[in-house]
């Protein structure tokens, strides 16, 4: 916030009672039904980011950035699988468990000794856009998305 413009702690409580507490209580929700009626449920937390934030680290980010809570949000065999799809392709950087091992949502909800492996990708944006003035680059995004879809296809497969 801006210099005199952070909102008072009333102000915050009805943040949280409106959009914070009904967001977390649909996911509960939601999880609890998938591992219903699924057995299992990967929940995929996705982010994006500048590459380079130098306020917040230095030097470059690399491209596609796996966090699982350091191998405890999800089964050592998901990370495996994720982890061959990073090191298969060609075309972009990675790491995983690097600056971003998942934040508040993979770790409050990762369960997976119940079923729900928890997941977090933070993507650089220049995979898909133009840091300089935030515009979607087609071509850029339609390369990135094979990658995209073939992690997402391992991360729904067969536990």
């Amino acid at each position: 916030y801006t210099e005199g413009e952070a909102p008072d702690a009333s102000e915050v409580a009805t943040r949280v009672d409106s959009y914070w507490r009904p967001y977390h209580d649909a996911l509960i929700t939601e999880l609890d039904r998938i591992v219903r009626e699924h057995g299992r449920a990967v929940l995929w937390e996705a982010h994006t980011i500048r590459g380079v934030v130098p306020l917040f680290f230095d030097g470059t980010l690399p491209d596609l950035n796996l966090g699982t809570s350091g191998g405890a949000s999800c089964s050592a065999q998901l990370q495996q699988r994720l982890e061959h799809v990073l090191a298969a392709q060609r075309d972009y950087t990675f790491v995983a468990n690097g600056r971003f091992k998942g934040g508040y949502i993979t770790r409050h909800y990762a369960a997976p000794a119940r079923g729900i492996d928890a997941v977090q990708l933070e993507l650089a944006q220049r995979t898909y856009m133009d840091e300089a003035t935030f515009a979607y680059d087609l071509d850029a995004a339609a390369r990135l998305q094979p990658v995209l879809r073939r992690l997402l296809e391992v991360a729904i497969g067969p536990s």
